[in-house]
């Protein structure tokens, strides 16, 4: 089998409504962007990815991937991976790559790519990702309609110039629905967009505080309370609590670095995302780094329905992964339908709140070819090798 062809779209869907994303105060999300991703064989099968991102993503698969790949064996993914982490030093992370080339050994096989690594779960556990800053009345609300839903778990955001304010939620949260729900608060501190001007990132202090406090109200775990790379930081955090985990790693990229974080001791679960942190596979290893170290790994998932789903072929297929981000926050413009408005039917909870991982070949994903169609606004050139 040979790759003949490699071609990127650029699509852009407007949200029904606007969205207002915590880690970028005062800036309004009004559209979903991303790449949609197809890699063709002279067998005919055609491996399907996305990737977060708009034009420069097709710039970079261009300039730094396509040519590479043109005439390669899709199955040697672990040859072809070392192209991708070449292109990371020239252009964005090109990891989501590995995506349509396991796409198309699942479809060869005849088996979704999960059971391809082991299939150690047929179905992940959920928690509600929301990701707008609400006061504790509308968050209330908000926890209670997920009850009825089937969550089992709601993410909070922390981002109010005083901490406390945002604590206060959690206060009002817990006394509301009890033990219901598991509660877990992102405090977003490891990227380099923490929000416009006027936002300070924590220090250690403030990381301790909060942390301790969490601890006391019985959340789940505290995710990115400090910039990804003060290792010693995080990990005298983690070894000054005593039940609240601490998660992160969303923003790390590389073996390497999973492996530092690990060695450091600097999380209790690791968050890397298939799209962005490394290839979908290597992040089986880093499971299994994590696995070997009583660590847990729970995939950061936030951007498109089909990151979601080939994050959770990989949150299914691993024995230390407890939990599935399942980005949703109605009344907002960012749901689980607009999220996942490019895929035919968009995935959603069972009555014991797991997400099931679908049974198709390959990492299932089955578009709604008339939305892509219509909301395509750039595509790369198309050749054959």
């Amino acid at each position: 089998m040979k790759i003949t062809d490699v071609r990127a779209r650029l699509l852009v869907f407007p949200l029904p409504a606007v969205f207002m994303p915590a880690w970028a105060r005062g800036r309004p999300m009004r559209e979903l962007t991303m790449v949609l991703v197809e890699i063709a064989t002279d067998e005919g099968i055609t491996g399907l990815g996305a990737a977060h991102g708009g034009a420069e993503v097709l710039v970079a698969i261009e300039r730094f991937v396509r040519p590479y790949l043109l005439g390669q064996d899709p199955m040697a993914v672990e040859l072809l991976t070392g192209i991708l982490r070449d292109a990371e030093i020239l252009g964005p992370p090109m990891y989501f790559m590995e995506i349509p080339l396991w796409d198309i050994v699942g479809k060869r096989a005849g088996l979704p790519v999960y059971k391809l690594w082991g299939g150690y779960q047929p179905s992940v556990l959920a928690y509600c990702a929301t990701g707008e800053v609400r006061p504790s009345a509308q968050r209330v609300e908000d926890a209670q309609r997920m009850i009825e839903e089937g969550f089992r778990a709601i993410k909070l955001r922390f981002h109010h110039d005083d901490p406390r304010e945002d604590l206060a939620v959690v206060q009002d949260l817990r006394s509301a629905v009890g033990h219901r729900l598991e509660i877990i608060v992102d405090a977003n501190q490891a990227g380099v967009e923490p929000g416009l001007p006027g936002h300070r990132t924590w220090g250690y202090q403030t990381a301790y505080r909060v942390a301790r406090a969490l601890e006391e109200l019985d959340v789940l775990w505290l995710e990115e309370p400090l910039p990804r790379h003060d290792y010693e930081g995080l990990a005298r955090l983690r070894s000054n609590l005593n039940r609240l985990m601490l998660a992160g790693g969303e923003d790390n990229h590389g073996l390497h670095e999973f492996k530092l974080l690990l060695d450091r001791g600097c999380y209790d679960i690791l968050q890397p995302d298939a799209l962005l942190s490394e290839g979908i596979f290597q992040l089986r290893k880093v499971a299994g780094l994590a696995e070997a170290a009583h660590r847990l790994i729970v995939p950061h998932t936030w951007g498109n329905g089909m990151g979601l789903l080939a994050n959770l072929h990989l949150a299914a297929a691993v024995p230390n992964c407890p939990w599935l981000e399942f980005p949703h926050d109605p009344p907002s413009g960012f749901t689980a339908k607009a999220r996942d408005c490019m895929l035919a039917e968009s995935l959603w909870i069972d009555a014991e709140g797991r997400v099931a991982v679908p049974d198709r070949p390959g990492f299932g994903f089955v578009l709604d070819e008339e939305a892509v169609s219509h909301h395509t606004v750039a595509v790369t050139r198309m050749e054959t090798a």
